[in-house]
């Protein structure tokens, strides 16, 4: 066997472990019964503790030297990718990994109860312990890699990804976001109200059942993955079984509705990676940020368009019991009605990125040891005053809302700005790709979306840059004036 077959089989095993870890994770959120979370803590650090100490192994340096591409470019950029995995792998000891897998694994359960109770001091000894541990590793990373603690942090959610590419396009969301606010806001007074959207409660199976239907009708294969419910909608699972999972209100369909279209945006890119490279690094998808733009493509820009609307408001009516107010005009304005709120899953496209900037401002003050732990809730409500001009009012809705700290995901906030940045760009460009493709949207027709989707980002994966990615397929690089030409398109010029 050459070096090159023995590293791919190597790395072919531990995506089997992954997926393993993956199914596992899934039913920790879904349905695991709370007396199992110890054992459960324990089995997936023995996982995570399991690929480390295959990918560690000294000869795997060695087979990674002598490994010959042969001149196959998506063989070399396999072969790059494992190189990158390998030197983060080697910079973190084995018992650090199993120790911040174990520590997520429990901080997330305490963070059920606290997030219940919003009770911030409840979650703080666990946090505490995934925030040094995060510290820890990132330290370790960032001095092999030659990167600061935090940039090494992103890199594991965005390859190549550094603050001192975020910095100056956050620096013009900071500068722009509070006055386009403020016009958007005045534009939509300016207009009639908006009207009341069906009659609540609509029933849980009854919105399951729209879940479903239009997961279909965008792309999902139903045979290679599902929909479930749990405490934070997220997209998981493992190769070729993606599983997504949203919550339900039987008084407002919508945030259940568009958390099942974000994920399903997620489980589209997975679903579209190459199978030839299945299982292998360059075969993953490129990235978080290229990740969240694809989710928040379908769900921003094409979920609340005027085109959906004109397809969704029939399908929505035979769902819940026609009526009067689902006409396609109505939909379209309750879904693009803008409100400064809490929460930031649930936030329109206009103030979601400010929910990010604060978690951004904050995570980095958190790793860089400027900001200590207990302080936490003030700095979050501060920065929330600032941007979005609310008092929180808890915990609850305030810094304990998301699950991404007590897992451990420091580093990841970012890409959710950066994929609204790319979804606007990526849509900007498929609509100039495509000229017909609003008109298809509104016949319920995503085909040519799917199509374009799948040549421009799904099926490249991981063997080019992100930043490669949104320049090949938009023809400049990634920055905020598609994002802020849209809003003001669609919010303030009303052109839908």
């Amino acid at each position: 066997m050459s070096a090159y077959d023995s590293v791919h089989r190597l790395f072919g095993r531990i995506s089997s472990l992954e997926d393993a870890g993956g199914i596992l994770s899934w039913d920790r959120d879904t349905m695991m019964p709370v007396g199992a979370a110890g054992r459960r803590a324990t089995v997936m650090a023995t996982l995570s503790g399991l690929q480390h100490e295959m990918l560690t192994k000294p000869e795997v340096a060695d087979q990674l030297n002598r490994a010959d591409a042969e001149g196959d470019p998506w063989r070399q950029a396999n072969l790059d990718e494992m190189i990158r995995l390998h030197a983060r792998a080697v910079a973190v000891p084995g018992d650090l990994v199993e120790a911040l897998s174990r520590a997520g694994s429990e901080a997330e359960m305490v963070w059920r109860q606290a997030r219940k109770d919003s009770d911030f001091k409840a979650l703080l000894p666990a946090l505490q312990t995934v925030l040094d541990l995060t510290r820890e590793s990132a330290a370790a990373v960032g001095e092999a890699l030659n990167l600061s603690p935090y940039d090494a942090l992103l890199d594991g959610f965005d390859p190549g990804m550094t603050q001192a590419t975020i910095t100056p396009i956050f620096d013009t969301l900071a500068r722009e976001l509070p006055s386009l606010i403020r016009d958007v806001l005045a534009a939509q007074a300016a207009r009639p109200p908006v009207g009341q959207v069906g009659q609540s409660p609509f029933p849980i199976p009854a919105q399951e059942q729209l879940g479903l239907r239009m997961m279909r009708r965008v792309g999902f294969d139903m045979t290679r993955g599902r929909l479930d419910v749990s405490a934070h909608p997220f997209c998981g699972g493992a190769t070729s079984d993606v599983r997504i999972t949203t919550r339900y209100e039987e008084n407002d369909f919508l945030p259940a509705f568009l958390g099942v279209m974000h994920e399903t945006g997620h489980a589209l890119y997975e679903q579209g990676l190459p199978q030839d490279w299945m299982g292998q690094p360059v075969g993953r998808a490129r990235g978080m940020t290229m990740h969240e733009s694809q989710s928040l493509l379908l769900e921003m820009q094409v979920t609340r368009s005027r085109a959906f609307a004109e397809f969704a408001a029939p399908v929505m009516a035979e769902a819940f019991g026609s009526n009067d107010s689902w006409g396609a005009e109505n939909l379209y304005r309750h879904m693009t009605r803008v409100e400064p709120g809490f929460i930031r899953v649930d936030a329109d496209e206009v103030t979601y990125p400010a929910h990010i900037l604060t978690r951004y401002e904050l995570e980095v003050a958190m790793i860089d040891g400027k900001l200590a732990l207990k302080d936490l809730p003030d700095a979050f409500n501060g920065r929330i005053r600032d941007l979005l001009g609310l008092e929180v009012p808890d915990d609850r809705r305030g810094c304990l809302q998301d699950i991404h700290w007590p897992l451990g995901l420091w580093g990841y906030f970012p890409c959710y700005a950066l994929g609204a940045l790319t979804a606007a760009q990526l849509f900007a460009a498929a609509r100039a790709a495509v000229p017909d493709l609003d008109n298809g949207i509104a016949k319920g027709d995503f085909t040519s979306l799917l199509g374009w989707l799948r040549k421009a980002v799904h099926e490249r994966a991981s063997s080019v840059s992100t930043e490669t990615i949104v320049r090949e397929a938009t023809g400049s690089n990634l920055g905020a004036e598609a994002y802020l030409a849209h809003v003001r398109r669609r919010y303030i010029d009303d052109a839908g």
